[in-house]
């Protein structure tokens, strides 16, 4: 099975209020020296084999902060490293960091797909939660693409940002379906202790917006309508959080839900071969330290139980709209959890009676009205 490659690129001109990512704002000249230690643990973790690999991923952080001959030196080692056919080159950029010159030389490189960070057309939100676009880059910032030749944007947008209402957030659809990427993640606000405005909310505080973010209620009623929005202009809505017209699902991102192989590169990437997980160091200039002297950089090699495999099954096969096929995974398992399958046989029979999850034949769904409270599904199946 080919192989998904992850390149992971931590630097940011700004920490978004709202970020809980191990990235950061470092000086420009770290950057370099950064791509360079990626290239190089690319070349000392390439198998001799030449292993196949049909998606690459560029995320951060902002890897559209990299000069673009530092990307095409990540993906001309790739392409010694690995067996590359018809690859899905996704990068990761913010709009105001997109200019004609680069998104020339980004196609020319061999980048295909570009997933934008809008997260809102209100500069308002934008402004609150540190971005340092507006509504007017993020048009822009298409164009360029668009004229330079891309014909694969995904572009993301949060439902729950500090000061947003159901009209600007009608606002910010509105602006979204008229551009028409071919696909969209609507991502709904994390409070947790890992962002800046989430240590701010759960203390009761005011700063960077916190006594402003939306009720859970909103939050929720603004997923729907976005899910509505977007099925009526023709989106496919293949997992909780993402669409895609026909065709344009992100190949990289289903690898994951799919419990399929993939290697990271830099700091703080995870890979996963079928059988063991593993992640590097977080800290970049470690990790570029690490890499230099000839030093592995990896910090956390687990290997996936039986049980955690079962329960991943689970927990991502039920993100995917369509569902997972119950008989296939428990003949998979079931010969030697026994116990476990049968346990979670009775809790899908009284999700089911509840009306949160749905099962046709041996096909079990996430019931399409609790997409919303996901989490709380998992952990009481799971549990």
């Amino acid at each position: 099975m080919p192989l998904g490659v992850y390149i992971q690129v931590p630097f940011c001109q700004t920490k978004c209020t709202y970020c809980n990512f191990h990235t950061g704002v470092v000086a420009r000249d770290r950057y370099q020296p950064y791509a360079e230690a990626v290239c190089r643990e690319i070349r000392e973790a390439a198998a001799p084999s030449a292993q196949a690999v049909d998606t690459v991923y560029f995320g951060g952080g902002t890897p559209s902060l990299l000069d673009p001959a530092a990307l095409e030196q990540i993906l001309a080692t790739l392409r010694r490293a690995f067996k590359m056919d018809s690859v899905e080159a996704t990068l990761e950029a913010d709009p105001e960091t997109i200019t004609p010159e680069k998104a020339l030389a980004w196609l020319a490189s061999g980048i295909n797909r570009l997933s934008l960070g809008a997260q809102s057309f209100s500069d308002l939100e934008l402004q609150s939660t540190g971005r340092m676009h507006r509504c007017a880059d993020i048009s822009q910032a298409v164009q360029v693409v668009r004229d330079a030749g891309l014909r694969n944007i995904s572009m993301d947008l949060i439902a729950g940002l500090p000061r947003q209402t159901r009209e600007t957030w009608d606002e910010s659809l509105d602006a979204l379906v008229g551009i028409r990427p071919e696909h969209v993640s609507i991502y709904m606000l994390e409070v947790d202790e890992g962002s800046r405005l989430g240590r701010e909310s759960l203390a009761g505080g005011s700063r960077y917006g916190a006594g402003a973010i939306p009720s859970d209620d909103a939050i929720a009623e603004f997923y729907e309508w976005a899910c509505a929005r977007l099925e009526a202009c023709g989106y496919e809505h293949y997992e909780i959080s993402n669409w895609a017209l026909p065709g344009r699902r992100s190949r990289h991102n289903l690898k994951y839900w799919r419990r399929e192989p993939y290697i990271g590169f830099g700091a703080g990437a995870h890979s996963f071969d079928g059988s063991t997980r593993w992640a590097n160091v977080h800290d970049s200039a470690r990790y570029t330290e690490l890499v230099e002297q000839g030093i592995s950089p990896r910090e956390q090699i687990e290997s996936v139980t039986p049980s955690q495999a079962l329960e991943e099954e689970f927990f991502l096969g039920l993100r995917q709209l369509e569902g997972i096929d119950l008989a296939g995974i428990e003949r998979k398992y079931g010969a030697g959890l026994d116990d476990r399958v049968a346990a979670l046989r009775g809790r899908i029979a009284g999700l089911h009676s509840q009306g949160f999850l749905d099962l046709e034949g041996t096909r079990l769904r996430l019931a399409p009205g609790r997409l919303t409270v996901s989490n709380e599904v998992f952990v009481e199946l799971l549990g």
